[in-house]
């Protein structure tokens, strides 16, 4: 099992930039899919990017497709979400999410969920 913690939203001007950070711990965080989802208010939550246990392979919401960067840092147990040219649209809560074997991708179930951290992009 893993427990996760989000940090790093606030508030921002479209254009502006925000850094999402997730700490981890637990079960041995390096060999855990981790994955980035939001919800805003009013509409389903949905998968914003994720990233395999060794990093090698990312995957992207098309909504944030160049803009916003998913790393990972399995030395400091941390995921991070470099989120660039931020929108309106952006506005959420984002989750931090994590799951065990199996595929990596957005469509796939993940287990184990953060508190979210507000993110608020104004026009």
């Amino acid at each position: 099992q893993v427990q996760l913690v989000e940090s790093g939203g606030g508030s921002v001007q479209a254009g502006g930039s925000l850094r999402l950070s997730c700490a981890a711990s637990g079960s041995p965080y390096s060999t855990y899919c981790m994955g980035w989802f939001r919800q805003a208010p009013g509409k389903e939550r949905e998968g914003v990017a994720s990233v395999t246990s060794d990093g090698s392979s990312t995957y992207y919401a098309d909504s944030v497709k160049g803009r916003f960067t998913i790393s990972r840092d399995n030395a400091k147990n941390r995921l991070y979400l470099q989120m660039n040219s931020l929108k309106p649209e952006d506005t959420a809560i984002y989750y931090c999410a994590a799951r065990g074997r199996g595929s990596c991708d957005l469509t796939s179930d993940y287990v184990y969920w953060g508190q979210g951290t507000q993110v608020t992009v104004s026009s």
